[in-house]
């Protein structure tokens, strides 16, 4: 079967239509039976030995190795489409025009997706999309904006594949509790200390740590804890309620505006925000708070960004291995410009391994 390279497009001629899209969902009908391939699909019937060559403008008859390595098709790419076919399914380069599914027209207008992929058993004939998949290589960057409700595909060095799904959220919980009004505490270099604090403030409400387990009569606060309920009206330090961001900024620069935002946010959403510096992320939160006493495990571990963050694949790939390996779910809190407290957006993204 002849088929030609002519711009972006793999032009495959008569029955092209029955042989590969009405059998495998390959490519786009036109005319007379005709076919409209992307490169990648042209590349991989290559690889089966359903085509024999590809012909360039120039007259070169191109075979696999020749095609994939000009510069009509991308390896990373390539990689990613014979995995997914490997798996069992049917998906479409991501071309405006090149479908009939509502489903996936909505899928390609997203600049980010690279392919959209159909449910076993159905194809671009189909209005069902299973996953938009987005291709990077691990050396690449990946701006925030690019993620949420598709799969990125990350390509190794080793040709390795890596399936991340990453989603929008809302973040909520049931954790609340009345806490009294007018307790003092005293600001020390980093944190602030409560000498005579009500018992809700620990044991119900799960604020800051005992200085001595056994007694409990001191509650060491973190910067963010005691700015939060300052914020609240419930806490003063030295009869005031401003020095704690002071001293919080003196401490962490611009990025503890960032953290005071997501700490308040959680907070306000009925999440308890703890320290997650032991498994090396913001904060691990606690959705639904009664009792210090019958604490469950904490679900999320909560990195946070500004809004416009690039991640790289490799950190990506990290924080999502090891809050698995925790049985905890990566959630990145991504704050507005107005990162202040009480101001500026914050954008959930959970980020978790996939196998498609």
């Amino acid at each position: 079967m002849e088929a030609t390279l002519s711009g972006d497009v793999v032009r495959a001629g008569d029955q092209a239509r029955e042989r590969f899209y009405d059998s495998s969902g390959y490519g786009h009908p036109v005319d007379a039976g005709a076919l409209e391939l992307a490169p990648v699909e042209a590349a991989h019937l290559l690889y089966r030995g359903d085509l024999d060559a590809v012909e360039s403008s120039d007259g070169e008859a191109m075979d696999f190795r020749a095609f994939l390595a000009s510069a009509a098709v991308s390896e990373t790419a390539f990689l990613v489409y014979k995995d997914l076919r490997d798996r069992g399914f049917y998906l479409s380069p991501a071309r405006a025009g090149w479908t009939d599914s509502s489903a996936a027209r909505s899928a390609i207008d997203d600049p980010a997706v690279d392919f959209v992929v159909y449910p076993r058993g159905s194809g671009p004939w189909d209005d069902e999309v299973a996953y938009r998949v987005a291709v990077v290589s691990e050396r690449e960057g990946v701006p925030s904006a690019d993620l949420g409700d598709l799969v990125l595909a990350v390509v190794d060095e080793e040709s390795e594949l890596t399936y991340l799904e990453t989603e929008h959220r809302e973040i909520s919980g049931t954790s609340d509790a009345d806490l009294p009004e007018g307790v003092s505490g005293e600001l020390l270099s980093d944190r602030v200390l409560l000498w005579d604090p009500p018992e809700a403030l620990y044991e119900r409400a799960f604020y800051g740590q005992p200085l001595d387990d056994q007694r409990g009569d001191v509650i060491q606060l973190s910067l963010l804890e005691a700015a939060y309920l300052a914020r609240e009206g419930l806490l003063e330090v030295d009869g005031r309620t401003d020095p704690i961001v002071a001293r919080g900024r003196d401490v962490e620069g611009e990025r503890f505006d960032r953290r005071l935002r997501v700490y308040e946010s959680l907070r306000d959403r009925g999440v308890v925000p703890k320290t997650g510096y032991k498994f090396g992320a913001d904060f691990r939160t606690y959705a639904d708070v009664e009792s210090v006493e019958d604490l469950g495990h904490s679900e999320l571990l909560v990195r946070v960004f500004p809004a416009g963050h690039t991640f790289s694949p490799r950190d990506l790939a990290l924080d999502v291995r090891l809050a698995h390996g925790v049985r905890k779910t990566m959630v990145f809190a991504l704050v507005g410009d107005d990162g202040e407290a009480g101001g500026g957006d914050v954008e959930w993204l959970s980020v978790t391994r996939l196998t498609p």
